[in-house]
Parts: C-alpha cells; sequence; structure tokens
C-alpha cells in the first residue's frame, strides 16, 4: 500500500477529528497554547465587560403621504386624520428561544471583540520574523521552511516602511509565472520578493490590498478589514515615536482571533446551540474536489482558477480521503518548482511535517458551540463536512464563521470603523 492509500482516514472520530495534543486545561479565564508558527505561554485576560447592551436598529417607518399642495401646510392641518391609508410595516414574527439565545451569545461576543484590542491577541512573548523586500524568493522559500511558519511580513528598507505579507499564494503565483511564461524560467531564481506585484500583473491576478491595523484598535476593526479584503491573517503596524517610522509589531490570523474568542467567551460561545444547517454555515455547491493521482500542478491550477486556499481529495465515491492547501506548496517546491510540479498529489502530501495538525471534520447537525469547542483544544484552519460515511457535503472556512460572528443579524455588512 503506497502512502496516498495510507492517507484514508479511519471512520469519523467526534467533532474535531485526528490530530493534535487537546489542552485538557483549557478555561473561560486563562489559558495556555501555541499560537502562531512558535511556541508561546500566554495568560488569557479574562473577559469583562462583555455583556455591555446592544440596541436593535430602529424600526424604518413607510414612505410619507404626498404632503400639502400649497407651499405651506397649516397648523390645524396636523389635527385631521388622513384621509390616505398608511401600510403598516409588518410586525416581525417573535424570535424563538433558541434564536433568541443565539443572538445573545453572539452580540456578548460582537461588545468584547469591541472592547478588546489586536495587541491583547499577542502572547507574552513571541518570536517575528520579517523579510527584506530585496531578498530573493528562492532565499525566502528556505527561511520559512527553516522556521518552520507560513508567512512573514515584507519590510522596504529603502523607503523604511511596511511592505506587505509574503505567504503561500506569493509561491502559487510564482507556479503560474513559469506555466505561462516557461521561457523565463532562468529567471526565476533571480526573482526578489520586490519583485511578486510584476508576477501579478504578468499573469493577469489581481493583487490583494496591502492592509493593516494599529495593535491598539479594536479587535473588531482588524476582524472587519481581514473579510473585507479576504485576508487571512492582518500585520499590526505601530509608528515609533522617536522617528515617526512604521514598526511592525505582530501579525495576527482568523485563527489566532477565533481561539481568543473561544477561550474568553465561553460564556457566549456556549450560547450557539444552533447548527451548522440551520446557520446555513459553511459551502456546500460547486465544490472543487482533486484526487491523490492528480498532479500537484492541476490542483494548484484548480485553486487559482477558483480562489480558493483548499482542495478537498476524495476517491471515486466521494469520499474525503485528504485535504490539498496553499501551505502544502512550500515544502513541495523547496528543491525547485520544475522538478516537483508533476508529482501527484498523494506523493506530496506524504511530505508534511510530523507537525501537521490533520484533517478536522464535522457534520451538519453538529451545532457552532461544539465548533468552538473544538478552536479552544485544537489548532484548526477548515472543517470539512461530511456525512456518515465520510462523503463530502461541505466546506467551511475560518472566515465564514468569523464573518457569522461579526456580522449575522447585523443591518450593515461591513460596518464602517
Amino acid at each position: 500500500m503506497d502512502d496516498s492509500e495510507s492517507r484514508k482516514p479511519n471512520p469519523r472520530p467526534p467533532l474535531g477529528a485526528p490530530t493534535t495534543n487537546h489542552n485538557a486545561d483549557v478555561h473561560t479565564a486563562a489559558t495556555t497554547f501555541t499560537t502562531g508558527d512558535e511556541p508561546s505561554n500566554y495568560a488569557w485576560p479574562d473577559a469583562k465587560n462583555a455583556n455591555a447592551d446592544v440596541h436593535a436598529p430602529a424600526l424604518r417607518v413607510g414612505p410619507a403621504t404626498i404632503g400639502h399642495e400649497l407651499p405651506f401646510v397649516q397648523p390645524s392641518s396636523y389635527l385631521r386624520p388622513s384621509s390616505r391609508s398608511h401600510a403598516i410595516p409588518p410586525v416581525a414574527a417573535p424570535m424563538s428561544p433558541i434564536d433568541e439565545e443565539q443572538m445573545q451569545g453572539l452580540r456578548g461576543m460582537r461588545e468584547f471583540l469591541r472592547v478588546r484590542t489586536s495587541y491583547d491577541v499577542l502572547p507574552l512573548s513571541f518570536r517575528l520574523i520579517i523579510l527584506d523586500n530585496e531578498l530573493l524568493i528562492k532565499k525566502s522559500l528556505n527561511i520559512l521552511i527553516q522556521n518552520g511558519i507560513v508567512s512573514a511580513p515584507l519590510w522596504d528598507s529603502h523607503r523604511s516602511k511596511f511592505a506587505g505579507l509574503l505567504t503561500a499564494t506569493d509561491y502559487i503565483n510564482l507556479i503560474q509565472y513559469y506555466c505561462q511564461f516557461p521561457e523565463h524560467i532562468d529567471n526565476v531564481d533571480k526573482f526578489r520578493l520586490s519583485s511578486l506585484r510584476d508576477i501579478e500583473r504578468a499573469i493577469g491576478v489581481l493583487p490583494l490590498e496591502t492592509v493593516s491595523v494599529h495593535p491598539s484598535k479594536p479587535l473588531y476593526e482588524a476582524c472587519s478589514r481581514m473579510l473585507k479584503t479576504r485576508a487571512r491573517r492582518i500585520p499590526l503596524v505601530d509608528i515609533d515615536d522617536e522617528t515617526g517610522r512604521e514598526t511592525v509589531v505582530s501579525v495576527i490570523t482568523q485563527y489566532r482571533i477565533l481561539k481568543f474568542i473561544a477561550v474568553n467567551t465561553e460564556q457566549y460561545t456556549s450560547l450557539l446551540k444552533k447548527t451548522v444547517r440551520e446557520i446555513g454555515l459553511g459551502t456546500y455547491t460547486d465544490l472543487k474536489t482533486g484526487t491523490m493521482t492528480q498532479s500537484v500542478l492541476d490542483v494548484i491550477n484548480l485553486m487559482v482558477t477558483n480562489n480558493i486556499s483548499a482542495v478537498p481529495i476524495v476517491d471515486k465515491n466521494n469520499v474525503v480521503l485528504n485535504v490539498f492547501e496553499a501551505v502544502d506548496v512550500i515544502p513541495i517546491i523547496k528543491t525547485g518548482v520544475a522538478e516537483e510540479l508533476d508529482t501527484s498529489v498523494g506523493e506530496a502530501l506524504s511530505k508534511r511535517g510530523d507537525d501537521f495538525g490533520g484533517i478536522f471534520t464535522c457534520q451538519e447537525d453538529d451545532r457552532l458551540d461544539s465548533i468552538f469547542i473544538t478552536l479552544r483544544q485544537s489548532r484548526l484552519h477548515r472543517l470539512v463536512v461530511i456525512d456518515d460515511h465520510w462523503h463530502l457535503k461541505g466546506m467551511i472556512s475560518l472566515s465564514d464563521i468569523l464573518k457569522y460572528v461579526l456580522f449575522h443579524g447585523e443591518d450593515e455588512y461591513f460596518p464602517p470603523v
């Protein structure tokens, strides 16, 4: 049996499935766990004042009737009953107890995000690796692999300014460039990180907005900016008091934020009793899948074409075997782009390190509170929705969860920050 076959999952375990060592000592007020890409000990502050009143938006009244045709309205006209009938706005149906609990939990979590800052999410000690914009792309790949990280902030040393974020997507774009312009393969090793935007323009990819947030701003603002720009991580950039220049403090991810919420607001996450199906969480139509025998390049093209960061790997019966993620590209191409693109997905996935957390699954009948329990105990980046026989049903990203927490039931999708 080859490595790809050995990846076939065992019978479905409980929500949160195969993988990491669970932290049995997780508490609402404080916990110790690994954050980011470097082990750190961090006692999370207790959630206080998260129960502030949240007022419902005012009811909108239908359009007023046409006024008096004279250039003024006599005061006595206000006393006369209108002969025209006004449309009575429909009365909203009363919420069920489970809906009321769900909204109470969401309001509490939102208020928590408004009173906490992005700085609060950071561990007491951590390591931050910043790469100069003039570094060769090939060397940057080695640095990421050697340090066990999948992204790093970029710095423009000429302007002393934050220059963006290096992620697995940039290496995928480099692969696309090689495929579209094979005659330039000899130049690939000469590209510098400052060339990444040129590569995006050459292959016709819209560049991601360079977004950052001040560490003292509310965490709600950081979440809103990430969701608005479809970024999965956001750098915290401060201004040095002495020099007036930008300083990159750290980078926070959606996972780190959701774990921060899960650890500190258990009194609210425990109220989220509605199931994944009931709240429509995730994507269930037009799912893109791959097979173990497909080439890595085929799956990468699938991700680029559909603007997705992961592809479920299934067998001929649509049974989930694994998931190919964008970050899997980094160790695959470390020996060279051309040599590895024809490798099968099964062989590529067998090269994952021992620290790989595994694939996390859930079913449509699982409740949102149980997902937050998994977030408290394990490191996950997405959930594969399956049925009792491991058939693929859907995918839930961390963006889906964060978007629901912030904006479900809100009048404005991206409130001003």
